[in-house]
């Protein structure tokens, strides 16, 4: 499917200057703007008149000085259009739609089978007159530029069938990037979670299989290939007699290992049906069931050991623990013993974005891309 840029009205370089800032601010006056932007206020003027003629800003009211005089507040106009962010989980795909300044305006939530309908369902609900700038998906996999035609696809066959699936639900002409869902994840973990304030830090997520989003500088570090991260690639097993296989890491903590070795230390007997989820696990486990808070402990430590290959590769000073399993509080005390063990001091804490950080990060870059496509329109025509 081959995605062209919707090419936005041509501004001037203050107008583009003002409308970037507007999109951060949300609303302003005249004379915030030209702080913000640091401009003149005639140039602010008449950047605001060009802005409301293309209905890319208009007021939304007014606001009263110190003086008692009154200024008019401007906001993003009908024009200033939307972005689609998109999760394509495991087992679910959420997705947002928003204005450019980040105002949330449609969600919806469908099995990943079903990709293709909540992302109609979330196109429904978005402004008729509203143009769509970008969209954003986040895929569990390495992405890469395609070979035919513009846009991104997924580098492995894990994402692109449902990805094929989805893409037809989208407008056609409209930029569509894709980004790991861990890198999604740890952006929201900068911006709205428990990273605020860090501009360096490691996002380690433990789920279904397991992932690294590495911010350095407030920036997140994809790597040559789009691959930096991808713990699954370390060597696992390392050890006398023993060959490290493809990805043997993931498979080793990932889920479906971890319930299998519940299954193995469980009896039935004294301790009840054998956990099926690890949702169910990590509450017995709370519950203080012997097997549960057994297998819950070695795979702190499993995560710990994780953690200090991290650290001594990186130094990040932070590891945020997130995915299914890694967010659980009461996996902290053992992965932050076996690091203190492994490696220098290094804060741990739990994801507080959750479930949906994947997609609201990739609302974050959607709406990054989106004010791109109206302030450097010549950067997206491919």
């Amino acid at each position: 499917m081959e995605h062209d840029v919707a090419v936005a009205p041509p501004l001037t370089e203050s107008a583009s200057a003002v409308f970037a800032v507007l999109a951060r601010a949300g609303s302003a006056t005249r004379p915030q703007l030209a702080s913000l932007a640091g401009l003149s206020k005639p140039t602010v003027s008449a950047a605001v008149a060009e802005l409301e003629g293309a209905g890319l800003a208009g007021r939304c009211g007014t606001a009263s000085s110190g003086t008692g005089r009154t200024a008019a507040v401007y906001r993003l106009g009908p024009d200033a259009g939307a972005v689609l962010a998109v999760d394509l989980g495991p087992d679910l795909t959420r997705v947002r739609g928003c204005a450019l300044d980040g105002t949330l305006l449609a969600e919806a939530t469908g099995p990943r089978t079903k990709a293709a309908d909540a992302v109609r369902e979330a196109l429904g609900t978005l402004p008729a007159a509203a143009p769509l700038r970008a969209v954003v998906v986040a895929v569990g996999d390495v992405t890469t530029p395609a070979k035919h035609g513009a846009g991104m696809r997924p580098a492995t066959a894990k994402a692109g069938p449902v990805f094929d699936a989805m893409a037809i639900a989208l407008p056609p002409g409209v930029p569509v990037h894709l980004e790991n869902n861990v890198n999604c994840a740890a952006l929201a973990e900068l911006h709205e979670g428990a990273a605020r304030g860090r501009g360096t830090f490691g996002y380690l997520r433990v789920g279904v299989g397991v992932g690294l989003g590495i911010v350095i500088g407030g920036q997140v570090l994809r790597g040559a290939n789009g691959a930096a991260g991808e713990l699954a690639r370390l060597p696992y097993p390392w050890d006398d007699g023993r060959e490290p296989r493809l990805e043997a890491l993931e498979e080793y903590l990932g889920a479906r290992s971890l319930l299998r070795r519940a299954a193995g230390a469980w009896r039935e007997a004294p301790d009840g049906p054998c956990p099926r989820t690890t949702e169910r696990l990590f509450t017995l486990a709370g519950q203080g069931v012997t097997p549960a808070r057994a297998v819950v402990a070695r795979h702190a430590a499993d995560v710990g050991r994780l953690a200090a290959a991290v650290t001594a590769v990186l130094d990040p000073g932070l590891i945020v623990l997130g995915g299914s399993t890694g967010a659980d509080p009461q996996l902290l005390p053992g992965v932050r013993a076996e690091l203190a063990r492994l490696s220098w001091p290094t804060e741990v804490v739990s994801s507080t974005v959750g479930d949906l950080g994947t997609v609201v990060g990739a609302a974050r870059l959607a709406v990054a891309r989106g004010v791109r496509t109206v302030t450097e329109p010549g950067r997206w025509r491919h």
